[in-house]
């Protein structure tokens, strides 16, 4: 098929690589507009505009794909579908019926469960124990178009929005491959979704990640996951931002239990939290302007004393 690929993170190279090996035809790559970055403010170019320069494809990066010219200009680039996988802009319905099979998107969640931003992060932080992809053809709404493939992907227990992120983007990438497959000849089956069972998600940002230590040690831990590797959970020791990497949960009862946020013990196994429910333990942590390393080997040079309260 010759394809028209449209995607900006680094989940999308993996479905744009695989397209390429299986034969298909990139004849361009719609993606989001290079942004300036670091403390240097220095022009940096998406990983999807990275890979189609790797293998020598054209490149359009449109402020907005709304745009009339930019509508024109895709006029101009000959493709029989659309791929879209996390482009991060929503497509007008002029580009929707554009091609002869539309515009496929792929979709890290099971739909029509976690539509919107971020449904890997929070499949972590609300505790699933299974997610995967979903191939969909688009329409106008936001992840609501028919289904056409989807493929489970369990979620481990110790599982982090990084590692989460790896598997979906492989299990992403070979569904895409056979879905255009099923579409090429003639046995895809579209598969309307049950609008009434949809949840949306909410974008995950920086301040997400401050802990609040009156909810349970089990809410905190999937939270610390889920926001591996960014934007992290943090806390706060003596005015500087902890960042808290890895932890345990302690169930506990009783009701002498100290303060939320209040240190229990402090030692080789880690740093034990007070919190609203059970006791979470910091197993790998980064004071701010220093490394990231583990309680113990902090605790080498820190001391963190039973009474300590974090904010």
């Amino acid at each position: 098929m010759k394809i028209i690929f449209m995607g900006t993170p680094d989940f999308s190279v993996g479905t744009l690589k695989a397209l390429i090996e299986a034969g298909h035809e990139v004849t361009l790559v719609v993606t989001q507009p290079d942004k300036p970055k670091g403390r240097g403010n220095v022009m940096q170019c998406s990983p999807v505009k990275e890979a189609a320069l790797e293998y020598g494809l054209p490149v359009y990066q449109p402020k907005k794909i709304r745009e009339p010219e930019c509508i024109d200009f895709l006029k101009g680039y000959e493709a029989d579908i659309i791929v879209v996988i996390a482009f991060g802009q929503i497509l007008p319905k002029e580009i929707l019926e554009m091609p002869k099979y539309g515009c496929v998107n792929v979709h890290a969640s099971l739909l029509p469960k976690y539509r919107g931003a971020a449904p890997i992060q929070w499949a972590v932080i609300n505790g699933e124990e299974t997610t995967g992809v979903t191939t969909m053809k688009m329409d106008e709404g936001l992840d609501t178009g028919d289904m056409i493939l989807s493929v489970e992907v369990p979620v481990d227990r110790k599982e982090t929005g990084g590692s989460l992120f790896e598997k979906l983007e492989k299990a992403g990438a070979n569904l895409c491959v056979e879905t255009l497959a099923a579409i090429e000849t003639g046995t895809a089956v579209y598969t309307p979704q049950n609008h009434e069972q949809a949840t949306m998600t909410r974008i995950i940002h920086k301040k997400l990640g401050f802990i609040d230590f009156k909810k349970s040690a089990i809410e905190i831990e999937r939270m610390i996951r889920g926001l591996n590797p960014w934007p992290s959970a943090y806390t706060k020791l003596n005015g500087k931002i902890l960042k808290i990497w890895e932890a345990d949960v302690i169930m506990s009862g009783g009701d002498n239990r100290p303060d939320t946020g209040t240190v229990v013990f402090s030692g080789p196994e880690g740093i034990g939290i007070q919190t609203g429910q059970g006791i979470l333990v910091l197993k790998e942590i980064q004071l701010e302007g220093r490394k990231r390393m583990s309680a113990e080997a902090f605790l080498r040079g820190a001391k963190v004393p039973m009474g300590t309260k974090f904010s």
